[in-house]
């Protein structure tokens, strides 16, 4: 066993929104889960979409960081940023409970980038089109900056 790594409980580290869409998103803190709709309040937010909420680990953007660039939660126009969960291990119709009361459904793992965005055209790759995951809320609720992650 690696003594050096250490073992985190998979935690929501940013609850980020934007009022328009093609823009980064900030970190608001907490926000409200619609079921088949997504963050209230999120300009992505859409009932008629299997794309209803993106996650993204910290882990993922802190990979990016190695390379130079400043980034912070929402810069790569993800929802929900966590710590200790790996998205690239979960399948289509996996199930996450986030916080005390919502469960969400993996619908979407990565996503296809039509041209380099800001971040791919400075690294050269972005890692949303194979780090991210997009997901449908079945059950709505708040959610909040360290609230707990739960595959079930």
């Amino acid at each position: 066993m690696n003594s050096d790594r250490k073992e985190t409980t998979p935690t929501i580290v940013a609850v980020c929104k934007s009022s328009t869409t093609g823009t980064k998103k900030v970190n608001v803190m907490h926000g409200t889960l619609l079921p088949n709709y997504g963050l209230f309040g999120d300009a992505h937010a859409d009932n008629q979409t299997h794309k209803q909420l993106s996650l993204l680990s910290i882990e993922s953007i802190r990979n990016m960081m190695d390379l130079g660039l400043d980034l912070k939660p929402g810069d790569f126009a993800e929802n929900i940023t966590t710590e200790g969960i790996e998205f690239t291990d979960l399948t289509i119709g996996t199930r996450i409970s986030l916080g005390n009361s919502s469960v969400v459904e993996v619908t979407q793992i990565g996503k296809e980038c039509h041209s380099p965005c800001e971040i791919g055209r400075q690294a050269g790759h972005c890692i949303m089109p194979t780090e991210g995951i997009f997901c449908k809320v079945l059950e709505g609720g708040k959610i909040s900056v360290g609230d707990k992650l739960t595959v079930i």
